[in-house]
Order: C-alpha cells, then structure tokens, then sequence
C-alpha cells in the first residue's frame, strides 16, 4: 500500500512538471521505495538514474557540523571558541562574542551574504554587482558579509544564515590546516564509502551529473520552457552548500550519522539534539520546530522528535534529506528543478506517518 501511493504520488508530480530527479526511502537496511523521475539532461532526454548525481544545496551543512563536531573532538575547538579572534579577522563589524556554538544554531545575528527570505530579483542583483563566477573559494564570500552590521545580538534568536556556516568552513581550514573540501572528503566522504559524492563545479564537465533547470512561465502560469542555473547558481560548492551526490550516498550519510559511524557517541547524540526554537516556523502544522548543528527538527506537542534532516533550495535544485528516528525511517530526495522537493517532503511524510508500517 506505501509503495502504491507513494507510485502515485510521484508519478502525478513527474507527469505535472511538480518533480524533477530521485527518491529512496528505507525502513532500517529495507528499501520501501525508489523512484527516478524527469531529466538529468532535457536537450538530449537523458533520464535521471539512481547512479544520477545531483547537487544538494544546504543540506551540505550537515557535512559542514559533522566536520566541526569531529574537531571539537579531537580538541582542537570547542563551542565557545571566539571565531573572530580564532581565525584573526580584523576590521570586521562581526561581534567578537560570536563563538561556534552560535554560528552552528544560526543564532550568531550576523549578516548574512544574502537575505534567506529575498526575492529572486534580490539574488541576481547581488551577483550583477559581483559576478557569480568568481565566487570560487571560502574566502571570496567574507567581503559580501563580514563588514555589514549584525542583524541581532548574539544569541537572541534563531534566524537561517549561511555566513555563518562560511566562517564555519574557515575555522574548519584553520583547525585542519586542509582546505575545507579536502577535509571533508578525508573525514567524511572517504570515511563512510561515499565514492559519488564530491565538490564539483557546475562549468566543469563531470559524468553522471545532472543539470538544474528553472521553469519558464507565461502569464497564465503555464510552463513555455525551462532554463538551466548556469548564470543563478554559485559554479563551485561552498561550506553552506553545494556539494553533489547520489541519493544512496545520502542514505549513507544520514544513516550512518544516526547509527553512530562518524561521531563519538557524546557527540552523535548532540548532532541529534534540538538545541534552539525556530520562532518563525514554529506551530507549522502544529509542529515545535527546533534547529540543532546542521539539524532542523520538528517535534509534537509532548517535546518527542517526529523529525530530523535538512533542506537544500538553490536555482535549479531542491532537496529534503528527513529521519524518522521512532520509525527508523530514512527518506532522501534529491531534485534538479527548483522548489521541487518541499510540497513533495511533505506529501511523503504523511503518507509515512498515516501507513502502518
């Protein structure tokens, strides 16, 4: 009956141009669904795989916490280490009270290189001011932020910011003395067997690697053509974002993550705490929504966790990556057309929640 609807449901958002790219949902070691919808590549009707790599926006920020957490354990930071006096920034309007802990839970108050909740127009008058393509390492984002006044004091509320997960990248280059994607292919990717999955940049040729596109719409609303993310999209992958990867890499991560294969057990489980209320989301479907280190949460009204895993939502790219941790429930999808995965995510999780299983 799940493998049925969830059938339906995926073939009716394929056939209605809703859902471009890959689905696998597992119960523990049990596949309860696959599915593999649209096009990798449109102008030669190139079908997306299970093998099809994807780009996963912010849901690489997983990758970037576990990073952190593991140096915290090894000593070399810990939660309140100071980041501006750590990495040695001078001149920048950053509070020097701002600590790892902060910027892992999006309570830093910083600026932010571009404002989550902007508009489209918002995002390409940013890189008409400073072209999108050279925008290649760590460091070329800091001027964007690092000189603009907080939003917030330190520590006063929740609010998304990927700057911080930019200066969370620097401390991880300091710390490591490697570059933050080496760092993060070493103690992570190789670690776990994630062979399909890297930083790789959107102007170079890769094989296996699937476009994103963005639809074109008339003034009804109906779909006259699609555009790739070419000139919308940053072409290399940062530590707010970015990477590529094959949705059963992903369902490696994420369940070895929970099971405890990549950080101590002390850490594990704080990788797996709620640590701050997302105020803005908070009450979504009467859900208690909780942030933690690269961990976004929902729980019900008796504080108990329905919900973990991340978002990812670039041009041309949307993706969820959820745990069920009562259900031993994994689902991963990955999309290469924009806004594709979020009404999805959700049709997915009630048809989970309302089966019996």
């Amino acid at each position: 009956m799940l493998k049925k609807q969830l059938q339906d449901l995926l073939n009716k958002k394929s056939d209605n141009n809703e859902f471009s790219g890959v689905v696998l949902i597992k119960k523990g070691d049990k596949e309860l669904f696959s599915g593999t919808y649209g096009y990798a590549n449109m102008s030669w009707e190139i079908k997306n795989t299970l093998e099809t790599k994807l780009r996963i926006a912010s849901v690489s920020k997983m990758f970037t916490a576990v990073a952190i957490l593991q140096l915290i354990e090894d000593g070399e930071v810990d939660f309140n280490t100071k980041v501006i006096e750590y990495l040695g920034m001078k001149g920048t309007k950053i509070p020097k009270e701002v600590d790892i802990y902060s910027l892992l839970t999006h309570t830093s108050g910083i600026a932010d290189y571009f404002d989550e909740n902007g508009s489209d127009e918002e995002w390409e008058k940013l890189w008409s001011e400073k072209p999108i393509y050279t925008v290649r390492k760590l460091a070329d984002y800091v001027p964007m932020f690092a000189y603009d006044e907080p939003v917030f004091k330190v520590g006063e509320k929740f609010q998304y910011n990927s700057a911080g997960y930019i200066l969370l990248g620097l401390v991880i280059e300091k710390a490591s003395g490697k570059s933050y994607f080496d760092y993060i292919r070493d103690n992570v990717f190789s670690k776990l067997n994630m062979k399909d999955t890297d930083f790789i940049s959107l102007d170079r040729v890769h094989k296996n690697v699937a476009e994103g596109y963005e639809p074109i719409e008339d003034k009804e609303g109906n779909i006259v053509n699609w555009e790739r993310n070419i000139y919308t999209a940053t072409p290399g992958a940062a530590s707010d974002g970015g990477a590529t990867s094959t949705a059963a890499d992903i369902m490696v991560f994420i369940q070895q993550l929970r099971n405890g294969k990549i950080l101590s057990e002390e850490l594990r489980k704080r990788m797996l705490t709620p640590q701050v209320l997302d105020q803005g989301a908070d009450g979504f479907r009467d859900y208690v929504w909780k942030y933690g280190y690269g961990n976004w949460f929902i729980l019900d009204n008796d504080n108990n966790i329905v919900r973990g895993g991340h978002t990812g939502e670039e041009y041309g790219v949307s993706c969820r990556v959820y745990y069920y941790p009562n259900l031993d429930i994994d689902v991963v999808i990955l999309g290469n057309q924009g806004w594709c995965a979020g009404s999805l995510g959700w049709d997915i999780h009630d048809i989970i929640l309302n089966s019996e299983l």
